[in-house]
């Protein structure tokens, strides 16, 4: 009995050590000001609706305004995030994908460019290797 239990412990310690852990994901959202006015809308209103739930930031300049949402362990990609409703001031909802001009997820962006410089430095190493002289006997 003594050794069935101790069994079952391991079982569900092993198994919570192997489990794929979801990761935080970052997005991008741009915006272009003059569709914002024609809806009648603003980007702090419609981060307003998202920093409820999420940690966001905005910014805005000379160029598109922006916002950039982090959102915890989730398992889903831009085009599920453009399909969130953000309430308009007339009352109405849109999808987020029809009011913003971009929606970029950043996570996954990273992570092909770190194995596009990971693939880049081994060509490099590769011809540095093919490079050397070899030595003479």
């Amino acid at each position: 009995m003594k050794s069935i239990g101790i069994l079952v412990i391991t079982l569900f310690l092993s198994l919570s050590a192997f489990a794929d852990e979801t990761e935080s994901k970052t997005f991008l959202v741009l915006f272009k000001s003059k569709e914002l006015k024609s809806l009648n809308t603003s980007m702090k209103e419609i981060q307003s609706q998202f920093s409820s739930k999420f940690k966001t930031r905005s910014y805005a300049g000379n160029s598109e305004l922006a916002m950039i949402i982090d959102i915890p362990e989730c398992d889903f990609d831009a085009c599920f995030l453009g399909q969130f409703l953000v309430t308009l001031d007339k009352g109405g909802d849109m999808k987020l994908q029809e009011i913003a001009f971009r929606l970029i997820d950043l996570t996954a962006n990273k992570k092909s460019l770190d194995s596009y410089l990971i693939a880049f430095e081994a060509s490099q190493q590769k011809k540095k290797n093919d490079k050397r002289p070899t030595p003479a006997p």
